[in-house]
């Protein structure tokens, strides 16, 4: 239900945006995110995005990504500028409290990931 893409091999300093769609007959999502996991780390938290569209950053990447929806396409985008080597990871959208017209209870989703390489 939730489609990523965007990623690909990056110079030092550059930018990159990832896209995120959910699909589906879709009433409402509460929080959309983008979450990373390098090589041998665990999966972090980058950035969230309320259905208001308030957003949060992990400090690592303020200042340099910025996280926004369109809720009409209920899509999600990840803009990261001056990436750095750092960066490099596997990126995952994620949807919270996704209510499908028919459901009685909103569930969460994962999407399947796309890899962002930062390298010269």
């Amino acid at each position: 239900q939730l489609q990523a893409s965007g990623g690909g091999l990056v110079q030092p300093g550059g930018s990159l945006r990832l896209s995120c769609a959910a699909s589906g007959s879709i009433i409402s999502i509460n929080v959309m995110a983008w979450y990373r996991q390098a090589p041998g780390k665990q999966r972090e938290l980058v950035a969230t995005s309320t259905s208001s569209g308030t957003a949060a950053y992990v400090d690592s990447v303020r200042g340099r990504f910025t996280i926004f929806r369109d809720n009409a396409k209920r899509m999600v985008y990840l803009q990261m500028n001056s990436l750095k080597p750092e960066d490099t990871a596997v990126y995952y959208c994620r949807a919270d409290g996704v209510l499908y017209s028919g459901n009685l209870y909103p569930r969460n989703y994962w999407g399947q990931g796309t890899l962002v390489t930062v390298s010269s």
